[in-house]
This record gives structure tokens, sequence and C-alpha cells, in this order.
């Protein structure tokens, strides 16, 4: 058995019956690449022959009763690959909306705890002959890095599958455990709590005042007092007051239901953007949200007169952890600056906000969140994630932040699964209560490809975004070719 992280367990605590714990990827493919068309059957059988290459794909959870300890995975002895991989098709025409719909019913369900944490569906009738895949995953067994890894074993750079060799050893799977023996596990964690806790506290007294910076709550009291303490002068770049995020419609209980929308925009003309203006790509990708957020609340009259806040997802997986899966990953926040209304300002000030973000992220032990996490029993962490969601959108606290943007790098050269060339590889991330709404970005081969995701009722017309997304590209672009000019 291999026990789970806290910061593992941690998405387990966070699903209710509104919100769900997995993570999925819209691949989608061109099938007249292959020598025939990929079935059902093929699908199985590649995920089969490479299936030793995939923990995550075989592991079941087995709690600990009570909520004790953290969860463990076993190999499930009743593993059965008809139950995760599925097939269907869309009606004519099979457009995007008709796809990206079907894709908000299927990842606004639960995945079933009893089996291995994972499904995909093989779906076919796409205009143009194209089929996709969706992989729906939970977040316990995966972060945006090993989900990468993931989609690298399972596809190939050639449409011809290259070989596996098979595993040294024969798969076997494990017993159940007794619930006493759980139980044993359980209270022996108990024991060694209180050992974790004095060294974890004596870290997060030192590092209080870049952690509390870093996670968008601004300086806490007694935080000079800790300095003083501690013989430490303030960091002028520490000490810059953190401005709370607004209330936006999306910033609000959610409900089980939930919009998808997707599209992808050229990485070569980022890079144009980013070059011209001296900023990174992810500046840029921060820069073209913040545009289209600001005209998709503008449009409503909803624009807030202070700037919306985003949470970055920081992978801290060091390379000796690549290949082990589960989440080895940090946060930080910065400022959108979607009250500036020139888009260029607005760029510049977004790359100062995440220099300052990255310096305030890196002046914080990089698994000090993971600590946290691993120090709290499970159930005591659970009560406290909903308590703390329940008062944020009752607005007894401020919302840290308004909006999640990641940006997960992938590969910039053609891959294939089953013959068939991926066109595209769009995310479908997870929302929660008080943030219902996710921009997640993959670059694949020379495209920025986006997924958004959202509560159904707090923001139905998530498609605008996507349009707007569209248009900030288009203005940075006029923006840079002036600036070039003008140079």
């Amino acid at each position: 058995m291999q026990q789970l992280t806290g910061l593992d367990t941690s998405f387990l605590n966070m699903e209710t019956p509104t919100t769900y714990g997995h993570v999925s990827g819209l691949a989608v493919f061109d099938p007249s690449t292959a020598s025939h068309p990929a079935t059902l059957d093929d699908i199985k059988q590649l995920i089969l022959e490479r299936i030793h290459l995939l923990p995550p794909y075989r592991r079941r959870l087995v709690e600990v009763p009570f909520g004790l300890d953290h969860p463990y995975w076993i190999e499930d002895p009743d593993f059965d690959i008809d139950f995760h991989v599925r097939h269907m098709g869309l009606p004519p025409p099979g457009d995007r909306r008709q796809l990206a719909e079907q894709v908000s019913r299927i990842v606004a369900r639960p995945l079933d705890r009893r089996r291995p944490l994972w499904e995909l569906y093989l779906i076919e009738g796409l205009e143009g002959g194209f089929i996709a895949q969706l992989t729906k995953i939970h977040h316990c067994c995966i972060d945006g890095v090993s989900g990468a890894e993931i989609l690298a074993t399972l596809l190939d750079v050639t449409p011809e599958p290259r070989k596996v060799d098979p595993p040294r050893r024969a798969w076997r799977p494990e017993p159940q455990p007794t619930e006493i023996e759980m139980v044993a596990r359980g209270l022996w964690a108990v024991m060694g709590t209180p050992r974790k806790g004095f060294r974890l506290a004596r870290q997060a007294v030192r590092h209080l005042p870049e952690l509390s910076k870093s996670l968008g709550f601004g300086e806490l009291p007694g935080t000079a007092l800790i300095n003083r303490a501690l013989g430490r002068k303030p960091d002028p770049l520490l000490s810059e007051a953190a401005t709370p995020a607004p209330r936006t419609p999306f910033n609000d209980s959610i409900t089980p239901h939930r919009r998808f929308a997707y599209g992808s925009l050229s990485l070569e003309d980022v890079k144009e953007i980013k070059n011209e203006f001296g900023v990174t790509v992810n500046d840029v990708v921060m820069g073209l949200c913040a545009g289209a957020l600001r005209h998709y609340l503008d449009e409503r009259r909803q624009l807030p007169a202070d700037a919306l806040v985003a949470m970055v997802p920081v992978s801290v997986r060091t390379e000796q952890q690549q290949g082990t899966f589960g989440n080895q990953v940090s946060a930080m926040t910065a400022s959108l600056h979607t009250h500036i209304a020139d888009p260029v300002q607005r760029l510049e000030k977004i790359h100062e906000s995440m220099r300052v973000a990255k310096e305030q992220h890196k002046a914080l032990p990089a698994t000090l969140m993971q600590d946290f996490a691993q120090f709290a029993p499970p159930a005591v962490a659970a009560r406290a994630a909903r308590v703390i969601a329940r008062a944020t959108v009752a607005n007894w606290v401020d919302v840290p932040f308004n909006v999640v943007i990641s940006n997960v790098p992938g590969p910039q050269f053609p891959i294939y699964g089953c013959g068939a060339q991926l066109v595209a590889n769009y995310p479908v991330s997870a929302i929660n209560d008080g943030i219902g709404l996710n921009i997640t970005v993959q670059s694949y081969n020379g495209s920025l490809d986006f997924g958004i995701i959202a509560c159904r009722e707090l923001m139905p017309d998530v498609w605008d975004l996507m349009d707007y997304l569209s248009d900030a590209m288009q203005e940075l672009k006029e923006a840079a070719k002036k600036h070039r000019a003008g140079a």
C-alpha cells in the first residue's frame, strides 16, 4: 500500500455535492493520419499494454476510518478496463458547442471512489471527421505536470505506435485491508501529530509574512512583531499592501452544473508580443485573460473598480520527483489590473505583479503548503475547507482571488494516438464555492489551447469569454505592431 500525501488528500476533501475534485482533458484527433480509425477496443488494448507505466490507472482508494489519517492506495483486486473506457457519439452536425455541452455533462458527475479514479470517453461524430477523447481523472492522483506525463505515456511521436517493453514482474492485485488494520494505522499516525505540529508551527511563524501575501491575504496582524523578533528588516517587496479581491458574479456559491468553452490561439503571436514588450509568455497569457475578463464584465456593467486577482498554480516538482505522479504544487496570487483600460499598460503592470508574486513565492520553502496539508487529520481538514468556503460565499471573509489561471507547457511537435494526429488538447479543470471560474491553458505544437470552465448558473455565457480572448490577442498584436513601428 502507498499512502496519499496531505496535499493529495486535500483534493478529496474539497468534494461536496456541487464541487468535484477531478480534472479532465479534451484531446481532439485527426483520424486521417491513421492506417485505420481507432476503435474502442484499440484504445483499451493500448492502455493495457502501457498500464504498468501508469500507476494511477490501477490504484484504488482505501479510507482510514473516522478520518484519522490520510487514505492509502492499493492495487485494485477488481480492476476492469471496460468500466473505465466508454464510447459515445454526437448527433449531426457535431459542432464545437455540442461537444462542449457533452463535456460539461460528463465532468459534472463525480468519480466512483470504489474504483480507480479515472474514466476515458471516446467521442465520435465531430464535424470535419475528427474524433475526441475526454480523459477524466481525480486531482488527488495527478497535478498538471504529472497529467502531461500520462499524456506522453499514452501518445506517440509518430503515427506508428511505439513498442513498449512489458513489465519486469507480473502485476499483482492487493487484498483489501480490514477496518481494524486501517484503524491501527490511523491511531499510530495520530500519536506522531503533536511532534509534527510543533515543527510545522515553528516553520509557519518564520514564514508567515511571505505565506499570507503569497496566498492573497495581505499583511496579517503581528507580522511586524514577528519580523522584529526574528531580527529581519521589512522587505519592501513584501511590504506592499495586498488589495483584497473584489466581488464578481462568478465569486459565489456554485451549483453541480457546468459550462465549458474551448479554443486555440497562436503561440507564435504570443511570443511576438512577449518579445516586443519585454515580458514572459505567461505574462502575455495573464494579459489575455485580464483583457477578456475586463471586456466580459464591462459589457455587463459588472466591472469592479478594483483590479481582479488571479491564483496561479506553481509546480514545485523536482527532477527526482518526475514520474512519481501525485501532487507537487504550490500557488501564488497576482493582480490582473483589470481597472486599466490600456492593454499595454495593463500588460506591463501584470508583468510587475507577477515578478513580485514570484519573489514572494521564492521566499517560501517549496514544501510548506504540502507540510500544512500533511499535518491536519483528513476529517478536520475536510470540515475546515467547507467552513472557509461557506465563509467566503457568505461575505464573512474577503475573497482571496477571483479566478484560477493555469498555464501548462506541452510538446511543440505533433504527437499521435493510435495513429491519429493530436490536433489540440484542451484542459478541463475544476471550480469550487466562491471561485466559479477556471481558465487553464496548455501549449501544444505552436498553439495555446484554452479550456474555460464555470458554474452554469453563475456564468452561462462562457463562450463569450473565449471570443473576448481572441479580441484581447488582436488588441495586443496591433499594439505590438504600433510599438515596433514607433521604435
